[in-house]
């Protein structure tokens, strides 16, 4: 059985020393970082699964190690941060967060959290027994490989991304409201739903779409939601 390893990325040692403590008695490997350099070089030397990463630290804070980590991996970030604001919020999710933690917060809270993102990470696209895979135009869903390519190109996405995709290919034509897709893919109760759906769905076409403006896949429903044509 795998041992998943967990990096923890904050300037302040007694918040890195506390977490470890909960993630071990957990059974996880921790791996400990004070800045985002530190991060990026132990994620180079080591097999990650999930990254718990502070936004605001010195050298290289959160927003920029997320950069630097989503133009190659896809594991799961959950966020910590002081700061309680939606903008913030929504800034750490629009650069490639999964996740988001407003500090101070309960350990188990965050033990949750850190169990939910990496089921779906290695689970991905088992929430109904389809096909493996999907082909919409020039787009293609692999669920057995857990990627998607366009005209034959793989597409970097992040988890929750490849999540949201996943349930609008799966299910083409079928228009979801933002409530439906966020329950769906973060697994808890909607609320406040509507700028975290939205940050994802521009990243996806972002990456999708030629004219992500006038998208060809991700289609708005106004009032409603979004879909896939099929």
């Amino acid at each position: 059985m795998t041992q998943f390893t967990v990096l923890v990325t904050d300037d302040d040692q007694d918040i890195r020393d506390g977490i470890e403590i909960y993630l071990k008695n957990e059974g996880y490997r921790v791996l400990k970082a004070a800045d985002g350099l530190e991060a990026l070089t132990l994620l180079e030397m080591n097999e990650v699964h999930l990254i718990i990463l502070d936004i605001m630290m010195p050298n290289m804070d959160g927003i920029q190690a997320t950069f630097k980590i989503r133009s190659e991996r896809n594991i799961p970030i959950i966020m910590l941060s002081a700061k309680a604001e939606d903008s913030d919020k929504i800034h750490g999710l629009s650069v490639g967060a999964d996740d988001y933690v407003t500090k101070p917060f309960h350990p188990m809270e965050l033990m949750a959290r850190v169990k939910s993102q990496l089921r779906r990470y290695v689970h991905l696209g088992t929430f109904k027994e389809q096909n493996a895979t999907v082909a919409i135009g020039g787009l293609v869903l692999d669920m057995e490989a857990k990627v998607v390519t366009l005209d034959g190109e793989w597409v970097k996405l992040t988890p929750i991304e490849y999540k949201i995709t996943e349930l609008l290919m799966t299910n083409a034509g079928r228009v979801f409201s933002i409530g439906e897709i966020y329950e769906r893919v973060w697994n808890e109760p909607a609320y406040n739903a509507e700028n975290i759906v939205a940050v994802h769905i521009r990243k996806i076409r972002e990456k999708i779409e030629t004219d992500p403006k006038n998208p060809r896949y991700v289609k708005v429903v106004w009032g409603i939601g979004y879909k896939i044509e099929k």
